[in-house]
């Protein structure tokens, strides 16, 4: 079985300024490309995990985040990195309009969208890993059976995590998931 780094994307893989759905708001954090070729040359796929209200809000489209979709997909190819895949939940209990006002088992903190990735790319969850910005990815890690969970945030919510890990930044995680990595450490011994 494969193993996969997901990773949450307003927060984590571009700079989360709401409702991002246009290239030219879309800006890349800092090390993004550095983890996820790390990852890859460590067997990690890479699959995108991400909540996206907006389009039940009605602030975009399902096609503009389509679109925004395969724009950040082509700059991770100019990079020579592959995202195996990206998930995405449209719903919202309270704020959706229509349709999407509802509950939904992928919309995070819920395991669905992790939970489907097992099944579409036949992971094993307990090796794999999820690096997130809000509690909620977390919760989605533990839910799912994630194997290890990782949190940057600043560092008054780092405290309060039930993650395993918790760091100001992708390039502090980027130094430790090196040194764990060096060592030939099992995953597993990482997590608290």
């Amino acid at each position: 079985m494969k193993k996969a780094l997901f990773l949450d994307r307003d927060g984590i893989i571009n700079l989360d300024q709401g409702y991002v759905y246009q290239p030219e708001k879309f800006e890349f954090v800092e090390g993004i490309f550095d983890v996820c070729r790390y990852a890859d040359e460590q067997g990690y796929l890479l699959v995108v995990v991400t909540n996206q209200a907006g389009i039940g809000r009605g602030y975009y489209t399902e096609q503009d985040f389509q679109n925004l979709t395969q724009w950040m997909l082509g700059q991770f190819a100019k990079q020579d990195i592959t995202i195996t895949a990206v998930y995405h939940c449209p719903y919202h209990p309270q704020a959706g309009i229509g349709d999407f006002r509802k509950e939904s088992f992928d919309r995070k903190p819920n395991p669905g969208m992790l939970l489907r990735a097992q099944s579409d790319l036949a992971l094993d969850l307990k090796e794999s890993m999820l690096v997130g910005d809000k509690e909620s990815d977390i919760e989605a890690a533990i839910n799912a059976g994630v194997g290890c969970s990782v949190l940057i945030a600043p560092q008054d919510a780092m405290a309060a995590t039930k993650g395993n890990h918790a760091f100001s930044s992708l390039l502090n995680f980027m130094d430790w998931f090196r040194s764990i990595r060096q060592d030939h450490e099992p995953l597993q011994k990482f997590a608290i």
